[in-house]
Parts: C-alpha cells; sequence; structure tokens
C-alpha cells in the first residue's frame, strides 16, 4: 500500500453551473439537491471576501455530487444521479483545470500540506490528507478508507457491512472491469460510495457504466490536464439525458418518389422503443425524427436496434449539439435517440450499412412559419416511417410509414440553427434548397 501514500487531487461536485456575481465578484454556483455552492478559482486579493461569503452562507462543498440544474423527471432515463470524481495529481495545471469544471475536493499526502496551503491560496479547494489506510479532512476526520483489490479473496472481503468509512478507495489492478461489476453487485442499496482509482479518463468510464449504475466515484490519477478534459465532456454528453429537446410538430406539404439513391441504415448497440428515433433531414435547420423498425409487421421481423435514416448527404443529430453527415458514421461514434416528448439518450452505433434504395422526398412546414421549407429523403419502404405526435385525432400514435404518408399529415421535427462548420451550429448567412 505504500503507492498509495501520495499526494492526489480530489473533487466532487457537480456538472452543471451558470455564472453571476456577489459584489461585482463573478462565481459559480451549482446545485446538489436544493442547496446551491460555489465553485471557482479566486485570488489572493479576493480570498476574504470568499471566506466572508462562504461563513454567512455555509457553503458545504465537501462531498458534493455531480448533478445536472434541470426538471427531475423520473420517467426520463437518466446516465446517472450523482457520481463523484476527485483528482490524483501534482499537477498545478490539472488542479486548475479541474477547479474550473466544478471538482474542488482535493487529497495531499501529510508531508505535502505546504503544497495544500500553496494551492488553496489560489483556489478555492477542500484539501484531504492521505494517512496510513485512510483519507482524513483537514478537521483529523475520517472521509475514506483505502483498500487494493489484486486477488478474489481481497475482493470478497470488500462487503458494505465492514466497519469501513462512508467513503472506499479501490485500488483495482490488472482485472477491472469484472471487480467493478462484482462491487456495483455487492453495493447495492448500500449507503457507502466506491471510488475506484482510474489512470485516464477511459478507465474512469469502464467504472462509470460497470453493471449499467456503475460505482460512485473515481479518483482520476493523472498529471495531464486533458484526461481532466476528456472526462469532463464525458460527463456532459451523459448528462444531456436529463435535458428535454424542443421537437415540434410541423405539417407535410410534399410527398414525391425521386430515384435511387445510396441510403444508411444505422445499426446501434441498444434497443430503441416505440415513439423513439433518430434526428435526420436534408437541412442542418430542422431535422425529421425518423422512427425505428421496433414496430412489428406481418412480411418482416422486427430490429428495433435499427433507424433507416435516409441517404448519405443527411444530417444526423450527435451529442452536445452536434450534427454528422450519415456517410460519416461508423461502429464505435454516438449519437442521440429522441423520442415524441424530446426526451433524450445517448447510443453508440454498432453497424452503418450503406445500400442503393429507391427514394422518397418529403418536405413540411410549421404552422407558424409558412415561409420555411424542412426535407428529407428516404428509403421508398413500409418499415421506414417518422415519428408523429403521441395523439392524432383522439387516437394514440407512434409512427407513419412514408408509403402512407399525405399531403396534410403531422410528423415531429426538431428546428435548430442551419449553418454548420464540421457539424458545429455557427451563425453566418445560409441558403439550402
Amino acid at each position: 500500500m505504500a503507492h498509495l501514500l501520495q499526494p492526489y487531487a480530489s473533487s466532487s461536485s457537480p456538472l452543471f453551473f451558470t455564472v453571476s456575481s456577489i459584489n461585482h465578484l463573478p462565481y459559480c454556483v451549482t446545485t446538489t439537491t436544493d442547496k446551491w455552492v460555489c465553485c471557482k478559482l479566486i485570488s489572493k486579493h479576493n480570498h476574504s471576501l470568499y471566506t466572508h461569503y462562504n461563513t454567512m452562507h455555509k457553503r458545504v462543498v465537501t462531498n458534493s455530487t455531480i448533478n445536472t440544474c434541470v426538471s427531475q423527471n423520473p420517467a426520463i432515463p437518466i446516465y446517472s444521479d450523482s457520481k463523484k470524481v476527485w483528482i490524483w495529481t501534482q499537477n498545478k495545471h490539472v488542479m486548475t483545470a479541474a477547479v474550473e469544471r466544478g471538482w474542488n475536493t482535493f487529497i495531499f499526502s501529510p508531508h505535502q500540506r505546504s503544497l495544500a496551503t500553496d494551492w488553496s491560496s489560489i483556489a478555492r479547494i477542500d484539501p484531504f490528507f492521505i494517512e496510513e489506510g485512510g483519507v482524513l479532512s483537514s478537521a483529523s476526520e475520517n472521509v475514506a478508507s483505502i483498500m487494493e483489490v489484486s486477488t478474489p479473496e481481497q475482493l470478497r472481503e470488500l462487503q458494505p457491512e465492514d466497519g469501513q468509512a462512508e467513503n472506499i478507495i479501490v485500488d483495482l489492478h490488472d482485472w477491472q472491469i469484472i471487480p467493478a461489476e462484482n462491487i456495483v453487485a455487492a453495493f447495492q442499496g448500500s449507503q457507502k460510495r466506491v471510488f475506484a482509482i482510474s489512470k485516464t479518463a477511459s478507465e474512469a468510464r469502464i467504472f462509470f457504466e460497470a453493471l449499467e449504475h456503475g460505482l460512485g466515484g473515481t479518483v482520476l490519477k493523472v498529471e495531464d490536464v486533458e484526461s481532466v478534459l476528456e472526462l469532463k465532456e464525458y460527463f456532459d454528453r451523459r448528462s444531456e439525458a436529463r435535458n428535454i429537446l424542443s421537437v415540434t410538430k410541423v405539417v407535410i406539404t410534399k410527398v414525391q418518389v425521386v430515384g435511387m439513391g445510396d441510403r444508411v441504415c444505422v445499426d446501434l448497440c441498444s434497443l430503441m422503443r416505440p415513439g423513439e428515433g433518430l434526428l435526420v433531414g436534408s437541412f442542418a435547420r430542422g431535422l425529421f425524427l425518423v422512427h425505428s423498425e421496433c414496430l412489428e409487421s406481418n412480411y418482416i421481423a422486427s430490429r428495433p436496434f435499427r433507424v433507416n435514416a435516409g441517404p448519405v448527404h443527411s444530417y444526423i443529430a450527435l451529442p452536445g449539439g452536434k450534427t454528422s453527415y450519415l456517410s460519416e458514421l461508423k461502429a464505435g461514434k454516438e449519437v442521440i435517440v429522441v423520442d415524441q416528448r424530446g426526451r433524450q439518450r445517448t447510443v453508440t452505433v454498432g453497424r452503418v450499412k450503406i445500400e442503393t434504395r429507391p427514394l422518397i422526398l418529403v418536405e413540411a412546414k410549421r404552422d407558424s412559419d409558412n415561409e420555411t421549407i424542412y426535407g428529407i429523403l428516404l428509403q421508398n419502404a413500409e418499415t421506414v416511417g417518422f415519428v408523429c405526435p403521441s395523439e392524432e385525432n383522439g387516437k394514440q400514435r407512434t409512427a407513419i410509414p412514408v408509403t402512407s404518408l399525405k399531403i396534410g399529415d403531422e410528423v415531429m421535427l426538431r428546428v435548430q440553427g442551419g449553418g454548420r462548420h464540421t457539424g458545429i451550429e455557427i451563425q453566418e448567412f445560409i441558403v439550402e434548397n
């Protein structure tokens, strides 16, 4: 265990924050449950002001959790309610990057109290200190125990009813995935939180996704800023599942059979439910919600992992508000699955199939905007369709096939900015026809 007695920067903090000010001093706030806390780099000049503010408002940063400032809708499939990230580092730049992203609880070895003091003078941090077999707060309270797991016997000894601290840090060596899954299973329902030491953002992701629920936290042991940035980006993508996308009804104005084209089937690593699909369109200004092939038919088996998404030129929505051409998709990339109400989740592409098929052109307009035309081409087949409003003429519907589509029908569409540069929305003059 000697190798564990080294400094590591710790931080657990909410993922999403807004910017405001106190006496013209900028700070960021974020929430755990109903409370708001601050998290921002400070300078020696304004340190006393922050100290006064924290005292007056009973600041609680230690063990703050990663949450998003959005509605807690239990119907929305979410990645996680609460995950913690602690950073193990001696690199000042890593410390700065972590604090700027809301991870501001840091841990040091006993002989580096001077480093903790130095960092505390330039950033708002909560210093913890590694002692033999555990982690202590600055008030000498035991906040975490440390265990090395390198054998099956050591893994079996790790049980929630043992007398460890509220937080348990485990160092998993050669094997990571199976031990992490066993820990998730053993600690389900427990009030204790298990952290696993990770040396890259990819390792941290493994721990957060073990048995779908994941471990409660990770100790990111790195000396490079890039790992911090990658992990924050990962959380940003996952937190989008808690944001409702704005999707609106549009009225079909044109349905026309056209020639042949190379269309793309997107096969996902996840199953889709009725009413779910991918956002696709010929123009970035508006993406249609194209239904998956999850519905049963008499002529072909359902394929709930597939969306017949249209020709290679089409845009498809990605996490983070980005788009990609269908021709650019490949196994391992991520897209967003959206339902009739705009609820979204991030899924991984497993396979992309491009084949030549007959196409149909569909155009639509919004009632409030009779000028802007939204268009898409899809394969002309009964298994290809749009997600439609949940209720139409008093009847429950989820999809309407392109072969049954007629002028006046209503389908779902995502309206967004039309200007794009490498998939990123930009403000520019653009005309697409």
